[in-house]
């Protein structure tokens, strides 16, 4: 579904269809983009795998953290490859704190080949910190790569999730403290159809 027949579907349940509009296309437009991440992170919709810009980090001995794509919020499959024709290996992802109970006593300090890797919100730490140059190519679930911006731009997911994209749209507009579109009820409805149908979001930790 373009995305000017999401705006024209949300007027409609909006009741806000004659100009002067109460709520302005931008305005519908940002909370249309916001639907999608959302619902992207509630429902993992979005797995990337083939895209290098995505994926593939290129990693420096002697240097742990690197940053993640600003699409990727979590990360299903993790392999190191050396540059130097040494055998690639797994990475498992895990915590500081199940290091130092599990692993290893001194491991901020080690240099060796990576085995383990740290996520937090942007950034990945590898531990033991490498002591070779290699590639990190990564898996994982991601936001759309664009925002739609044009009529004719499309969500990036799948079809048949595009008109629930509009109760989030919805759930935003009648939350909004104006006096003649607010609706408590009316937004409260449209947060939870979006929820029954992608899901409750998972809380930053948990992801």
């Amino acid at each position: 579904m373009q995305l000017k027949e999401l705006i024209r579907r949300f007027r409609v349940q909006a009741n806000d269809k004659a100009e002067p509009y109460f709520n302005e296309d931008e305005d519908v437009i940002a909370w249309l983009n916001d639907a999608v991440k959302e619902a992207c992170i509630r429902g993992r919709l979005l797995h990337e795998s083939q895209d290098d810009a995505v994926c593939k980090i290129a990693v420096t001995a002697g240097t742990a953290h690197y940053p993640l794509h600003p699409s990727l919020y979590e990360l299903s499959r993790i392999w190191f490859e050396p540059t130097d024709g040494q055998v690639g290996s797994f990475i498992s992802v895990t915590s500081a704190e199940n290091l130092d109970r599990t692993y290893y006593r001194d491991w901020k300090s080690m240099s060796e080949f990576p085995r383990f890797l740290i996520q937090d919100d942007t950034a990945i730490r590898l531990v033991p910190c490498p002591n070779i140059d290699g590639e990190l190519q990564l898996e994982g679930y991601r936001v759309p790569l664009v925002d739609m911006q044009d009529d004719t731009d499309e969500p990036e997911i799948n079809g048949l999730h595009h008109v629930h994209l509009i109760q989030w749209a919805l759930f935003q507009a009648f939350s909004v403290p104006d006096e003649e579109f607010f609706d408590a009820n009316r937004g409260a409805i449209a947060e939870q159809a979006f929820t029954d149908y992608f899901g409750q979001r998972p809380d930053s930790d948990l992801r």
